[in-house]
């Protein structure tokens, strides 16, 4: 009997020193599916989670939610002959619709440059590639090179990049965006703006410990358009020539009644 207790006391962590329990985060969303409506203005997720760490170490949380990738088209003007005239348009195809980027206190001060670059945590370490405008080669027959026909403009067109999805409410990087609201229980509120694209959606949260990213969990979202939005979407997107047609005969049809109108006036 005695053994038994004493099995039961250890096993609870009562007998003797508790065993080192790897630090674990979890997390959940408050919905996980965003309708589109022609009403749409936007919407606000939370999340909500919880720090499991047996030792009680100082922990840091940081969520990535990432929107699916859509390609951008950028051009510059350029003087030509006296003339304005656009650039040879840069293709970046890895550039995430939407991006948020948040954390309990600056991600500079959670970890260090190579961390969070590896992690792409943050938009200044955001992966945004022009596939198109690169190659790849072997130099010194030691390692590969990244070579970009674009050369240190690279920087300029990504940056802009960054600034047009800034602009449109699409990336945000927010120091304060998660909270700890009691000991171990933290929660995170994810805005999305009207234009946000649709598609499934990828929120990590990260837990960091003395720099260095410990445990991480991944959530889904997705956001689809409902209603005679996503009839009319996929009616687009399945039958481009049908639809294009009929767009065609409607606005020709609008046009004519128009006209009528104001002839009879």
């Amino acid at each position: 009997m005695r053994r038994a207790l004493l099995g039961l006391g250890l096993g609870l962590g009562l007998g003797g020193p508790a065993q080192a329990q790897a630090p674990v985060v979890s997390a959940a969303l408050t919905d996980t599916h965003v309708k589109v409506a022609a009403d749409f203005r936007g919407a606000r997720i939370v999340l909500y989670g919880a720090v499991f760490d047996a030792a009680a170490r100082p922990s840091d949380v940081v969520v990535l939610v990432r929107g699916p990738e859509r390609p951008v088209r950028l051009t510059r003007k350029q003087r030509v002959f006296g003339l304005w005239l656009n650039s040879r348009p840069v293709i970046f195809e890895g550039a995430p619709g939407f991006y948020r980027a948040a954390a309990n206190r600056p991600l500079d001060q959670i970890a260090t440059f190579s961390v969070l670059r590896r992690l792409g945590a943050g938009v200044d370490h955001l992966k945004i590639n022009a596939p198109a405008e690169q190659r790849v080669e072997t130099r010194y027959g030691v390692r590969d090179v990244v070579v970009s026909r674009l050369g240190e403009d690279y920087y300029v067109w990504r940056r802009a990049v960054v600034r047009l999805k800034q602009a449109a409410g699409l990336y945000r990087e927010d120091a304060r965006g998660v909270r700890f609201v009691d000991r171990g229980l933290f929660r995170a509120e994810i805005d999305l703006p009207a234009g946000a694209p649709t598609g499934t959606y990828q929120a990590e949260v990260l837990l960091f410990q003395d720099g260095r990213p410990v445990s991480r969990q991944v959530r889904a979202l997705t956001v689809e358009k409902v209603g005679l939005e996503r009839a009319l979407y996929v009616w687009a997107h399945s039958g481009p020539w049908s639809y294009g047609l009929a767009s065609m005969a409607f606005a020709l049809a609008a046009g004519w009644a128009a006209s009528a109108v104001f002839r009879r006036d």
